[in-house]
């Protein structure tokens, strides 16, 4: 019978393709989108089943979901063989200097525990133009010029003052129903925003819903990708939600993403571009799946860990 899984010789010359990826995984894989919702699963049973799945690293998720006390936090996952590669932080810096005070609380929090924890990258997610789980329109779904550049320089400014103040670099993520999505609004976006402080966090199934191109991403803006979440979009799902302009949060529910390799993007082609940037990155497992019975990430995140597995990474 033949064997659809790699040889010994092809998956060791596969991990060594990948050497220079480091895999890990997210709350939200564990269906954990808020600090505290009674249908998400525990903290702790989130931390035993992440290190049951074989990852190594993880993110902190929603401020508040995991312990916010370093001693204590560091202690759990130190026990369980884990360590953190970022905090996330939502922004609406669009929205001028009016908000950079609130924003940066809520940054300095997240950055201060992540810098705790060892961490070095801090994900910075746009705001929604249409809430997350009531798919109630919020405000216009496109910037007007000064609003773009509120957008671009303001994020410069946390990009400098999050590496002085914290030592950790920003990566922003695209994110569908946020103003930072296709690939129009991803380009401009880097376009008009310095390198030095500003490099993107490529989630490759929130790109892909919203119709763009991962590996084209990278080939074209290599040196602008700081990390990496990996996720898959079911096509045929993805094709109704568009045609009925469902929200993002219901689209979810529906089951927008999906297990890896079931959906699109192809991710083997997605780690063979990134490991050709000759740099460390992160790419870290972000499956959608609020909200989820308790007993449904588990078997996913393992399945899924092997796939990456048999992809080198």
């Amino acid at each position: 019978m033949t064997s659809l899984s790699p040889g010994p010789a092809e998956a060791s010359s596969s991990a060594s393709a990948l050497s220079r990826i480091r895999v890990g995984s997210a709350p939200d894989s564990w269906g954990v989108w808020f600090p505290d919702d009674p249908r998400q699963v525990p903290w702790r049973r989130f931390l035993d089943e992440v290190a049951q799945s074989g990852y190594e690293w993880i993110e902190l998720g929603p401020y508040g979901y995991l312990p916010t006390d370093p001693e204590v936090l560091l202690d759990e996952t130190t026990r369980r063989g884990l360590k953190v590669s970022a905090g996330t932080v939502f922004t609406g810096l669009h929205h001028g200097e009016a908000v950079w005070e609130k924003t940066w609380a809520h940054v300095a929090d997240n950055a201060s525990l992540a810098q705790a924890m060892g961490a070095s990258h801090l994900v910075v997610i746009p705001s929604f133009w249409r809430d997350d789980k009531t798919g109630e329109v919020l405000e216009p779904d496109t910037l007007t010029p000064e609003q773009w550049r509120n957008l671009t320089t303001l994020t410069e400014r946390l990009g400098r003052e999050v590496r002085e103040r914290y030592g950790l670099r920003i990566v922003v993520h695209p994110h569908a129903d946020t103003h930072i999505d296709s690939e129009e609004n991803v380009v401009r976006f880097l376009d008009g925003t310095d390198s030095e402080q500003v490099s993107l966090c490529l989630d490759t199934g929130h790109y892909a819903y919203c119709g763009g191109d991962s590996v084209k991403l990278i080939e074209t803006y290599g040196s602008r990708i700081g990390y990496l979440h990996l996720k898959q979009v079911d096509p045929e799902i993805l094709a109704d939600v568009r045609a009925k302009g469902t929200p993002f949060g219901p689209a979810v529910a529906q089951g927008v993403m999906c297990e890896p390799p079931s959906g699109v993007p192809a991710l083997g082609p997605v780690l063979e571009a990134a490991q050709k940037l000759d740099v460390d990155l992160f790419a870290i497992v972000e499956q959608d799946m609020y909200p989820c019975e308790p007993d449904v990430p588990l078997p996913v995140a393992q399945r899924t860990r092997a796939f990456l597995r048999s992809c080198g990474a």
